[in-house]
């Protein structure tokens, strides 16, 4: 387990991300939790909300892509 220590940097305070996470992912959700513990999830995209698919799928379904339920 890597140990990092949060810096001060002008008004924020920050965890720095060590170089050997490997990780491809630029924005993380953070979350603080009850206990203190700091949880960084990778911010994915949201199929659902994001306007750029949304747009892009519009009219991409139509009623006979459906199975009927009855």
């Amino acid at each position: 387990m890597t140990v990092v220590k949060k810096q001060r940097i002008g008004q924020e305070s920050v965890l720095p991300v060590p170089e050997n996470s490997n990780s491809p992912f630029e924005q993380y959700e953070v979350t603080a939790g009850r206990d203190g513990a700091i949880v960084f999830l990778p911010k994915k995209l949201n199929p659902f909300t994001d306007e750029q698919v949304i747009k892009k799928r519009k009219g991409a379904l139509t009623d006979h892509d459906s199975f009927p339920t009855s």
